[in-house]
């Protein structure tokens, strides 16, 4: 039987592959590629090619690709051979530096908001060294950035990596007020994974799901999740088999995939890895996505990673666990055993709370979609309204030192910051809160709001560069202090009577916290285009362009493409819903009609009574009288939308009028399936789908 540490991270060119097939010379260049951000010498990058392209092939690799992540939200690759025709006929199997180093695949065909036209093709990959190569089949994958012609970022990589390397830039300046050794300090992801697995025959036979990876249409069965009974069950042996290859498949791409079991709806599961550096967890997490639908279509399944699957039922998201470490190995999110660790610790964290209150919006943007807008509030995610849980021992902390009152603890009283403002705290200084979508959760934040279809890097992104602005202020003001311990008292307490509004401890859900948040001045951005907008403020344009993450022109492309992106979704269910209408239900509910009619008229020849086809066949007969009038009305405000040119006004437009009526008719479509006998049924139902593994 295979063990897990020998095959892990088999189809991976890592550390340990480099050392081993690297010179000396070579790895060490390459390293310090990696670690200091130098150029690549082009000799360096022939050798690594090289040794990377001998590797690939013993694999069994026959291609290799340039993998990178365009503003669609999946990956994208192009597939080039590594033969190399020689002048006797024969082919040689090559692979050069410069192939390594850049690639040239077509900018125009992919979203750029304006910043490419489509006469306008070039654009360039580079490789990221930072991001291990891997094997795929039998194509070597090499993580790449993407960016057009003019430089412009057309990519999510990009941009992840500039956050990063901001952050770090400022978050070493307050960290060597500390401590001298700290030479680089990094972010850290685990993101959550949750998921539904349906079968795949009863999948085929519904087009919503087929067109826009949800349910237009469908009623609850008898049964939901009401009962708490699939959280943490037994997993079943069909699903069982999906993971036990999921993992190791995982594992040979050297993905730390570490915790499984079933979620709270029906058919609804969770795959949590351990943190990686963000820029790996990011592509990690793609790489997850997409070998999680390759493995379940072998078992027969599909995986479902839109937020909202089933109306009536948890839709799934993507937690997000968040951490800042430096290169001494301190999680500078850890409260620490000793009085200058506590003054560190509380410095970050309050560099943190300012961020989200400042950027609350970047935060809530980074989460935005069609999907997403669903899911968030209700009832089973955090709200839209973007606020951080802090526990109340660690609120205490905060309050003691707003108030300069002594923090009783354990029989003492601390209150100097530079002194023993904090004793020595347990690891899990909070509670969890789940209605919460920003929880610290003892050394970490855990970002909960993100969708599961997302990719992670655009609420890194956001979280990154808001904490780096925070703390080039702090660096700003502490590092010409005459009195360091006086000034970082009085910046801490500052902080936190500037944001408190921010934290909020309670019920996300309770309907009272939305008059409260309102109260506050907290943003409450319920829908994806009320969020947008926000991307131009220009306190968050000076922000990007400050710290050197988004130009002004990327910042405009990315509110574009997202509401370009909301308007197809959108458009792209309304017409799923009209086709199901003409082509399946309205004909079903006809048809059905007319064999009720049929029986009663058979019985009446008889003296029979025929109530029940009678009062069922009313009410069938009334049901598609108002669907057909609500489905015109709907096709009338799907044609404006369409013929809307701006692009603001036409994701309103979609939000308002077509996501409305679309929801009326299915409402109306929903209540007729109980009048409808199963077999008469076009579509499995919801009961089909969420109980058809077994």
């Amino acid at each position: 039987m295979k063990q897990v540490q020998d095959y892990f991270g088999c189809n991976v060119f890592n550390d340990k592959e480099m050392k081993m097939r690297l010179s000396s010379d070579v790895y060490k260049k390459l390293k310090k590629t990696i670690i200091d951000g130098k150029e690549l010498d082009i000799s360096v990058a022939n050798s690594v090619a090289q040794a990377m392209k001998e590797w690939a092939i013993e694999k069994g690799a026959t291609h290799y690709t340039h993998w990178f992540q365009p503003m669609t939200g999946i990956t994208a690759e192009k597939h080039d051979g590594f033969i190399s025709p020689e002048d006797d006929s024969r082919v040689i199997m090559e692979f050069k530096g410069k192939e390594l180093v850049k690639g040239e695949p077509d900018a125009s065909s992919f979203p750029s908001g304006g910043l490419r036209a489509t006469c306008e093709a070039r654009g360039y990959t580079a490789w990221d060294p930072t991001s291990f190569a891997f094997i795929k089949g039998k194509t070597l994958c090499i993580p790449t950035a993407f960016c057009s012609y003019g430089g412009e970022a057309l990519d999510k990589k990009t941009p992840l990596l500039r956050s990063m390397q901001a952050l770090n830039k400022q978050a070493v300046r307050v960290a060597k007020l500390f401590s001298s050794e700290v030479e680089t300090v990094r972010t850290t992801v685990g993101p959550e994974q949750e998921y539904f697995l349906v079968d795949k025959e009863i999948y085929n036979k519904r087009k919503d799901l087929i067109y826009t990876g949800r349910t237009v249409f469908g009623a609850l069965p008898p049964k939901g999740q009401e009962l708490d009974d699939h959280y943490f069950g037994a997993i079943k042996p069909r699903v069982q088999e999906f993971m036990d290859e999921l993992n190791e498949e995982l594992w040979k791409l050297g993905i730390l995939a570490k915790t499984e079991h079933n979620e709270v709806a029906p058919a609804q599961h969770e795959l949590a890895p351990i943190f990686s550096t963000t820029n790996i967890a990011a592509d990690h997490n793609q790489i997850t996505m997409e070998i999680m639908k390759k493995v379940a279509d072998k078992h027969g399944l599909v995986c479902l990673l839109h937020e909202k699957p089933f109306k009536g039922v948890n839709g799934s998201g993507k937690h997000n666990n968040w951490s800042i470490s430096t290169n001494t190995g301190v999680n500078l999110l850890e409260p620490g055993d000793t009085p200058a660790e506590n003054a560190q610790f509380l410095l970050f964290l309050v560099s943190v709370i300012k961020a989200v209150d400042d950027y609350q919006d970047l935060l809530r943007i980074s989460v935005a979609s069609a999907n997403n807008d669903f899911r968030l509030g209700a009832n089973e995610a955090p709200p839209a309204i973007i606020s951080i849980f802090l526990g109340s021992e660690l609120q205490a902390v905060l309050d003691s030192i707003e108030t300069d009152t002594p923090l009783e603890k354990h029989g003492k009283s601390f209150l100097r910051i530079g002194a023993d403002v904090l004793p020595p705290l347990p690891k899990d200084t909070t509670d969890r809160n789940r209605t919460s979508p920003f929880a610290f959760t003892g050394n970490k934040f855990e970002f909960r709001a993100l969708g599961s279809s997302d990719s992670i890097s655009c609420a890194n992104i956001m979280l990154n560069t808001a904490v780096a602005e925070s703390l080039r202020q702090f660096a700003d003001e502490l590092e010409g202090a005459s009195d360091f311990n006086a000034a970082l008292n009085a910046l801490i307490k500052k902080t936190i009577v500037e944001h408190k509004r921010i934290i909020f401890n309670g019920n996300g859900y309770d309907d009272s916290w939305i008059e409260e948040a309102s109260k506050r001045g907290l943003l409450n951005l319920k829908s994806t285009p009320e969020a947008l907008p926000y991307y131009l403020a220009a306190k968050n344009v000076k922000l990007f362009t400050s710290h050197d993450v988004y130009t002004e022109s990327e910042i405009n492309a990315r509110y574009l493409i997202g509401q370009e992106h909301y308007s197809k979704v959108v458009n792209i269910e309304a017409l799923t819903v009209v086709d199901m209408l003409d082509k399946d239900y309205l004909p079903a509910i006809s048809s059905y009609s007319k064999k009720l009619v049929d029986a009663a008229i058979a019985k009446a020849s008889v003296g029979i009574p025929a109530d029940y086809e009678l009062e069922t066949a009313k009410i069938l007969s009334s049901g598609l009288s108002e669907a057909i009038a609500c489905e015109k009305e709907l096709k009338a405000a799907i044609a404006e939308a369409q013929a809307e040119e701006n692009p603001e006004k036409k994701s309103m437009l979609y939000r308002n009028s077509v996501l409305v009526l679309m929801e009326k008719v299915r409402n109306i479509i929903d209540t007729l399936e109980g009048s409808v006998e199963e077999s008469a049924w076009p579509v499995p139902s919801y009961g089909d789908l969420l109980y058809g593994v077994r």
